[in-house]
């Protein structure tokens, strides 16, 4: 899928590009499937180009099977199946990735629903276990619970033995954000003068959350902060409400809150490695045996992109959008 006239009025068609080279660490995939993510609505746009040396296609996650293992990797074949998380490329008959960011699919999952699984549990694992600490029984707040990284926190929370909170646009979202297992959805636009945060806090007997995971920003910096604990960690994966907000700071020296800026796609290949055979060290079994599993909204044929793309714009979903090659 190429992106023409990039910026505000782009439009995606089907065309041809150059097929990627397989470098002597990396794995070439025959696509059969790839996850739609709101970065890649920013990327037609214009606003969030890929980092150096990824590729200009849009696509941060697919899953297929093997078609070429580079020299200098081992524990892969041919013909396996692989879901990957990529810098780029995704929408396409092709992509090429460094080995260390491929993992090899379940058996209980098809090519579809595990195309549904790197960006997002990848996302929250970074950042809610490896940069946040999540605790044991702790309490995690996730602004966009009906969203593939909202669901997939849900799940990650319940499977690590913690409570997953949340926020989601509707009534219908936050009831299927409680049957996955949340134990407190709110709907946002039905808040009142309190807000979440005052929610939050009652749900916790005062307490507060020990994380919370925002893709908002400016707009919720405020009631984010005062849904903390003392001592508790704010991790910033968006700007969806603004990039700019004055902050008190006597508020993060009193009660020692931490704010953390997070983002997955510019980590070095070394570094997504590491990530992923942390995630499959600690969550691989419940992966396995259907513990957690990525939620589908819906799955569109190649040529139906834009419509997958008008979805998410519009936060028609609930869970992720795939798109089958």
């Amino acid at each position: 899928m190429l992106v023409e006239n990039p910026g505000p009025e782009s439009r995606l068609v089907v065309g041809e590009a150059p097929a990627p080279l397989c470098g002597p660490g990396d794995l070439r995939i025959r696509v059969a499937a790839f996850g739609v993510n709101r970065a890649d609505l920013m990327q037609r746009r214009g606003l969030y180009p890929p980092p150096p040396g990824a590729p200009e296609l849009l696509g941060l996650e697919c899953a297929g099977t093997v078609a070429e293992v580079g020299a200098q990797v081992s524990g892969w074949s041919p013909g396996q199946r692989v879901m990957a998380l990529l810098p780029g490329g995704g929408y396409a008959a092709e992509a090429v990735v460094d080995a260390g960011s491929a993992l090899p699919v379940p058996a209980r999952l098809s090519l579809e629903e595990a195309a549904a699984v790197p960006e997002v549990f990848l996302t929250v694992f970074l950042n809610v276990f490896v940069l946040a600490r999540l605790p044991e029984r702790g309490a995690l707040l996730v602004h966009g619970g009906g969203s593939g990284v909202g669901t997939a926190a849900i799940q990650l929370a319940r499977a690590a033995g913690a409570k997953a909170l949340t926020t989601a646009g509707s009534d219908p979202k936050c009831a299927r954000c409680l049957e996955l297992g949340a134990a407190l959805a709110l709907n946002y636009r039905e808040l009142g003068q309190g807000g979440f945060a005052e929610a939050v806090r009652g749900a916790t007997q005062g307490r507060g959350v020990d994380v919370v995971l925002d893709h908002i920003g400016a707009a919720y910096l405020e009631q984010n902060l005062a849904a903390l604990r003392s001592g508790g960690r704010l991790v910033l994966i968006g700007l969806m409400g603004g990039a700019k907000a004055q902050i008190n700071l006597g508020r993060l020296l009193s009660r020692r809150l931490q704010l953390i800026g997070s983002t997955l796609r510019a980590l070095s290949s070394a570094r997504k490695a590491e990530l992923a055979a942390g995630f499959l060290r600690r969550f691989g079994a419940a992966l396995e045996a259907g513990g957690i599993r990525p939620v589908l909204d819906r799955v569109l044929p190649l040529p139906q992109v834009a419509e997958a793309h008008e979805a998410m714009a519009q936060s028609l979903h609930f869970g992720k959008i795939v798109v089958r090659v």
